[in-house]
């Protein structure tokens, strides 16, 4: 798969005319700061398309860029972030659960991605159980694999891939290891 054009379309909080549109939509999600920003910017090969920031909860909004003239790159907020307060997490947590669970999106796959180096945590099962409650087909992706050694790598796959009942695609934003699996699967996901 070859990604010739990538473009920022809008951001959304609500019901919009983009969820119903024609293109098949692959949406973006995990924790706050594993690097969906960078990980999207990979598959792009653009830097700057998605705003990325080291201060963790900065996407508010639902984000669509179209890919190709053909389908939606979606970059949902991260959950999980402890310093937006209750209030903030919850108003997130409740956007991703709408965008999931509404029936309005039109959403081919979700690319649940995970910090490699990091335990399996509460929301990320939680998350993997609310996509199969949903029927969402899904896939894993462990970013930030460069930093670990090839054992380090394989016990982190291992444990997450019982935690969450799902293969996991190891992946580097900053390598751009793992990229072309990545682009096949999600091919595969919107000629289905």
């Amino acid at each position: 798969m070859e990604i010739k054009t990538a473009e920022f379309v809008k951001g959304i909080i609500g019901t919009d005319a983009i969820l119903g549109q024609r293109y098949p939509q692959i949406a973006f999600v995990g924790r706050s700061n594993v690097g969906k920003s960078s990980a999207i910017n990979s598959l792009v090969l653009r830097k700057g398309l998605v705003k990325s920031s080291s201060m963790p909860g900065k996407t508010r909004e639902i984000n669509f860029f179209l890919i190709n003239k053909e389908y939606y790159f979606v970059d949902l907020p991260g959950y999980g972030f402890a310093r937006m307060g209750a209030k903030g997490a919850e108003k997130i947590r409740k956007l991703i659960l709408w965008y999931l669970g509404s029936g309005e999106a039109r959403v081919k796959l979700v690319v649940l991605i995970v910090d490699l180096g990091v335990k399996p945590m509460v929301h990320d099962r939680e998350m993997a159980d609310i996509l199969r409650a949903e029927n969402i087909n899904f896939v894993v992706v462990g970013n930030k694999a460069d930093r670990l050694n090839q054992s380090e790598r394989a016990q982190s796959i291992k444990a997450l891939e019982a935690a969450l009942g799902s293969p996991v695609i190891p992946f580097s934003a900053r390598t751009k290891a793992g990229r072309e699996i990545l682009l096949g699967t999600i091919l595969e996901a919107c000629t289905k």
